[in-house]
Order: structure tokens, then C-alpha cells, then sequence
């Protein structure tokens, strides 16, 4: 690599990647969340030991199989999240990972979301776990394009990987080429997650 291409905080994070887990170590967990996405190659697990009476973090570790940016994502959050109640990661944003960081490129912006949906899964499964359904937040994705069952996420994710208006949103998913009853959802859908992770609108 001739030169590096993102912030010190992130060099550091992944150089020196904080609250890993490691084989053979020997670290007792109350709740684990994983999610994976094939379209990128990433992985990301959280180990979480909380407290049952506050319902705190008290420590945590993670394995994620990806990039330099995926890697330094998961690494801060796993910081930023120690002493935090579980419902306070409700509160946890990708913008907020990303802050901690000083800043990840466009296309690499996937990693910090799929670091925090890992934690969030792991929340949920504790909720679960412990007689708490009521509350764990629902992360199922709504169906918008009913012919081509393209989901909200599947939206969100082409918004993370580049789409910024809605002929883009089409030529990556294939959204509302079949009866187009779908585009005026689809659209609302698009400029949420445009102003939600990049604070822009639809750019023609």
C-alpha cells in the first residue's frame, strides 16, 4: 500500500484492534449477536457479559472477518459500548461509529452498519434468552417491491454502496422494473437512508 487512505484513528484501531477475541481464550459471555453479509465478505460476532441487575456492559469481545474498516469499526465500538445500558445501544448510530473513527470513505460506510447490527443482534438475543421478548427491537426488514422482493435493507445497502438516486437504486437492485406500483414507497425509502447515513438528498 503507497499510502494510507484513512484516518490515524482508524490505522490505529486496526493495527491494534481493541477487545478481540482470541481462540483460545477463555471469556465467559452472557449474550453473542452475528450477522454476515455474502455481497461484501464480512462477518461480525459480539460477545457481550452484562450485568444482570443494571442490565449494563460490563466487558465484551468480537471477531469480524473483513477489511481494515471493518475491523477498526468494530474495534471502537467495542469501546464506546462498555458501562452503556443494553437499551442505550438502540441509540448507537453508524454516524456515531463513524465520528469515533474521523471518518470512513463512502463505500466502506457497510462496515461500521453491519458492526452495529451484530451488537443489536446480540441485545436482542439476550432479551430472548432471559424472558424479555417485549423488549427486543424488531430488525425485520420490510418487503417494498413485492415482484422482485427487494427489501428496506437491500435499500439501505445500495444507498451505502453508492446509489444516490433512484435510477441507481434500479440498476442495483432491479427495483420497480416489473409493475413500478413500488417507486413512490422506493423513493421515500431512498431519501431516508440518504439523509440518515449521508445527510444529502436524491441527486439526479
Amino acid at each position: 500500500m503507497s499510502s494510507w487512505l484513512y484516518s490515524e484513528k482508524v490505522k490505529d484501531h486496526f493495527m491494534n484492534p481493541r477487545n478481540i477475541m482470541f481462540d483460545d481464550e477463555d471469556f465467559e459471555y452472557d449474550a453473542k449477536g452475528k450477522v454476515g453479509n455474502i455481497k461484501c465478505g464480512d462477518e461480525m460476532v459480539f460477545y457481550l457479559k452484562i450485568d444482570p441487575d443494571t442490565l449494563t456492559i460490563t466487558d465484551c469481545r468480537w471477531k469480524t472477518f473483513g477489511c481494515a474498516s471493518a475491523i477498526a469499526s468494530t474495534s471502537v465500538l467495542s469501546e464506546m459500548i462498555k458501562g452503556m445500558t443494553l437499551e442505550d445501544i438502540y441509540n448507537i448510530s453508524n454516524v456515531d461509529i463513524m465520528n469515533e473513527l474521523g471518518g470512513l470513505p463512502d463505500n466502506k460506510v457497510h462496515c461500521s452498519v453491519l458492526g452495529d447490527k451484530a451488537l443489536q443482534e446480540a441485545v436482542n438475543n439476550y432479551y430472548r434468552g432471559h424472558g424479555m421478548e417485549d423488549k427486543v427491537h424488531d430488525t425485520e426488514s420490510r418487503i417494498v417491491c413485492e415482484c422482485l422482493n427487494v427489501s428496506e435493507e437491500e435499500i439501505e445497502f445500495a444507498v451505502l454502496e453508492g446509489a444516490r438516486n433512484y435510477y441507481q437504486l434500479q440498476e442495483m437492485t432491479k427495483i420497480g422494473t416489473s409493475c413500478g406500483k413500488c417507486e413512490e414507497d422506493a423513493r421515500e425509502r431512498l431519501a431516508f437512508y440518504l439523509d440518515k447515513h449521508f445527510g444529502v438528498k436524491e441527486i439526479d
